[in-house]
């Protein structure tokens, strides 16, 4: 059983930025990729970036080139910097171990954070 907690959310202006950090209790070396999902009022949720086990990163259109995710396997942390923020950024971001698959919804065997809110708004 591995434990997942977001920290860096908040409340940004359009253009800001924010980086979001997850600690895993764990190794996340093992899994088969570390994933950030996110899911906004109303809509279900969507992956937005996520790591492999082997270093390929993927990111959803909507993020390229804005977003940038890492991860430490020393120190079991996975990172989201997030730059130029869109008002339809706004969501709660989850942090994801994903045992043997990314999908675009994850799965209930996953391992999931208890997700952070970010609110991009002026």
């Amino acid at each position: 059983q591995v434990q997942l907690v977001e920290s860096g959310g908040g409340l940004v202006q359009p253009g800001g930025s924010l980086r979001l950090s997850c600690a895993a209790s764990g190794s996340i070396s093992s899994f088969y990729a570390m994933a950030w999902y996110r899911q906004a009022p109303g809509k279900e949720r969507e992956l937005v970036a996520y790591i492999h086990s082997g270093g390929g990163i993927n990111y959803a259109d909507s993020v390229k080139g804005r977003f940038t995710m890492s991860r430490d396997n020393a120190k079991n942390t996975v990172s989201l910097e997030m730059n130029s923020l869109k008002p339809e950024d706004t969501a709660v971001y989850y942090c994801n171990a994903a045992r043997v698959a990314v999908t675009s919804k994850g799965l209930d065997s996953d391992y999931w954070g208890q997700g952070t809110q970010v609110t991009v708004s002026s």
